[in-house]
């Protein structure tokens, strides 16, 4: 009898056994196979996720065909501790294994859907894409002053992810940027009650996390401008009427204005170094313009000659040397080119009608140069 006893119990046991290695196995493979999804998943790690709330979310994102497995596996391999909290991409049939890689390892964050408000002058506009197959395709265009459309309105509601990213155009005020970041909806906070510094904010793109602190974003663009501003300053050309950064400063806030063509900025650099090394006025029609609104908006119409010959601490035409303060908030460039201008003969420069302009050395050469924008100005009026 106890021979039948061992006997059944040494088989229970092989069974038990095999059973083991067989269920081990088709963990491994579980674990190491294709995963069930046909396409990309977005997947968010909130920060403190345990890994069961993480595996549980994969499971019914359907991106894992088993919680546990998943569980197993990562204790297994030590990498139970080591979540990161981010957005990742998780690939169409990522295995468990190549999915708990992605998402214990550091790295960029990547979200499904991508809102970029961008501030250019005179106003704010978002632009949500989304990822679909490795391209970026435009799902919603709107300023804020329409209303939200109903594909933004339903993923903020639905609490969906998504890379916010704020882009400030060259050239673009501070109390434009200011009232543009009073009305995004994904950050938090008042505005700064002082409004920052004109030519203080630089130009560039920024991601931020909705919630963001609209004076940690006001931070930031003063924090990165005296960074450019420091850096230009220090590797600036000898000889030049500038005497302190702030000046500097001004003068790349007027050349940001003057043109937009890339090629031209230290060439229009080169104009204004020259006339204030020749004690000649700026004359430059963008500071009369400030002096009129003060950065607040659009002058909306040319200006008058009265304006003109109107004596203010803006007037180019009527003060000697450059105006008081910056007119705009200048990018890197614009900073660059006003601290390394071309070396030039040029005194003078008018619009060429190709969005360019065409300079001159002697003011005949100037005269006739203006004679032709006239000309193309009152074409333009005809057609």
């Amino acid at each position: 009898m106890w021979k039948n006893i061992a006997s059944n119990a040494l088989t229970l046991s092989i069974v038990g056994l095999i059973f083991a290695i067989g269920l081990i196995s088709w963990g491994q493979q579980k674990f190491n196979g294709a995963g069930p999804h046909g396409e990309t998943i977005f997947f968010e790690v909130p920060r403190g996720a345990t890994l069961t709330r993480v595996s549980n979310a994969l499971e019914e994102a359907g991106a894992v065909s088993n919680a546990r497995i998943f569980r197993i596996g990562a204790q297994y391999t030590g990498k139970a501790e080591d979540l990161k909290f981010n957005n990742y991409e998780l690939p169409a049939g990522a295995s468990m294994e190549m999915i708990l890689d992605i998402i214990t390892q550091a790295s960029a964050p990547t979200f499904r859907y991508i809102a970029q408000y961008t501030i250019s002058e005179g106003r704010g506009e978002m632009r949500l894409r989304e990822r679909v197959d490795g391209e970026l395709v435009e799902i919603a265009q709107f300023a804020y002053a329409d209303g939200l459309p109903e594909a933004y309105a339903s993923l903020v509601n639905a609490n969906v992810p998504i890379n916010y990213r704020i882009t400030v155009a060259e050239g673009v005020t501070s109390w434009n940027i200011v009232e543009a970041l009073k009305g995004a909806d994904f950050l938090t906070g008042d505005a700064p009650e002082e409004l920052p510094a004109e030519g203080a904010l630089a130009p560039d793109t920024y991601e931020v996390s909705k919630g963001t602190a609209r004076v940690d974003v006001i931070r930031r663009m003063v924090s990165s401008q005296e960074a450019i501003l420091a850096e230009a300053w220090a590797l600036r050309v000898d000889g030049l009427p500038i005497s302190t950064p702030e000046e500097a400063l001004i003068l790349a806030s007027i050349i940001e204005k003057e043109t937009s063509v890339a090629e031209e900025r230290r060439l229009v650099a080169g104009v204004f170094i020259n006339r204030l090394n020749k004690g000649i006025r700026l004359q430059t029609d963008p500071t009369v313009i400030y002096g009129i609104t003060q950065g607040q908006g659009t002058l909306g119409r040319g200006l008058r000659r009265s304006e003109l010959r109107r004596s203010t601490p803006w007037n180019t035409y009527t003060i000697d040397g450059m105006p008081p303060a910056p007119i705009a908030n200048p990018g890197r460039a614009a900073i660059e080119a006003a601290l390394n201008p071309e070396d030039t003969d040029y005194i003078f420069f008018v619009a060429d009608g190709t969005g360019g302009h065409a300079f001159a050395v002697t003011l005949n050469e100037h005269n006739a140069n203006v004679a032709k924008w006239r000309q193309i100005e009152r074409e333009r009026v005809s057609e």
